[in-house]
């Protein structure tokens, strides 16, 4: 019997896993255009240079796949979110460097939020709910930021302000969507981030 050494699961583990990375951010970029429903497996394989049928090596089903893309980005959020709490900051910085992190979260994944609001109903219970509360504990980081910038202010008034904010800034695939028309340069994006991070910072500091 013919045996590997370990680097060589090692490779093909990093290999797959690598694969599964590519197929997540292709079916974002692929579900944002054309809407969960308009994407053929056949059409998330080609993006990644595999058949349709080897999708199902990596994922058990486009639900899956949507499931995927949705649970890491807002595992990404609140994983980010508790680095800039845990910096032990002052309130007005690590309110704005949760809006900078947010801000630069929409510009590089714009097609996830497009996703997230259209696609959303398509997961499961237990994976949308799974969704719903690591978005729920995100949520509840900003709350605890606002609340030392507004001591002030009720939780009905902090709650409110956070999801304004989040508004504001998750208008960002739009604007990038009519920005794919034309060329666009680091001075572009960084022009669209700092008008986002200032409009935002703004809004949510304003007493």
């Amino acid at each position: 019997m013919t045996t590997h050494p370990p680097a060589s699961r090692t490779t093909r583990e990093r290999a797959k896993a690598e694969r599964a990375d590519a197929l997540v951010e292709a079916a974002a970029r692929l579900f944002a255009h054309h809407g969960f429903d308009g994407v053929s497996l056949e059409e998330l394989g080609a993006a990644v240079g595999i058949t349709g049928p080897a999708v199902y090596r990596h994922f058990d089903s486009k639900r899956a796949l949507l499931a995927a893309i949705l649970l890491r980005a807002s595992d990404d959020l609140l994983s980010g979110g508790r680095r800039v709490v845990d910096a032990g900051h002052g309130a007005e910085r690590a309110l704005r460097e949760l809006v900078d992190f947010h801000v630069d979260f929409a510009v590089h994944s714009a097609d996830v939020i497009r996703v997230q609001d259209r696609d959303l109903a398509r997961l499961s219970d237990a994976d949308r709910h799974a969704v719903r509360r690591l978005q729920r504990e995100y949520v509840e980081l900003w709350v605890e930021v606002l609340r030392a910038v507004h001591p002030d202010r009720g939780e009905t008034d902090l709650r409110v302000r956070a999801h304004a904010g989040f508004g504001l800034i998750n208008s960002t695939p739009y604007v990038v969507r009519s920005r794919r028309e034309v060329a666009v340069d680091a001075g572009t994006d960084g022009l669209l981030r700092g008008i986002l991070s200032d409009m935002a910072y703004a809004a949510l500091s304003a007493r």
